[in-house]
């Protein structure tokens, strides 16, 4: 069985026009998408030594853990 091509245009219908949608902004929401991830660069040494995002995680935590233990200890 053959398959269709299906054509694609770029063309508005004839009842839109392009005035009916204001200007184009290039990149309007770029800085809020910025601000609002989550995700985190690595510099490539440290990438090397953390084989995937468990074993980052697993190191994040330890290392929270010995500064609430040794603020702890300061603190009394």
């Amino acid at each position: 069985m053959k398959k269709v091509k299906v054509e694609t245009t770029d063309e508005l219908r004839s009842e839109y026009k392009r005035s009916d949608f204001g200007e184009l902004v290039r990149g309007k929401y770029a800085d809020r998408i910025t601000e609002e991830s989550n995700v985190v660069l690595l510099e490539p040494d440290i990438a090397r030594a953390f084989p995937n995002d468990e074993a980052v995680n697993k190191a994040l935590r330890y290392l929270l853990e010995i500064a609430e233990n040794s603020t702890r200890l300061t603190s009394r």
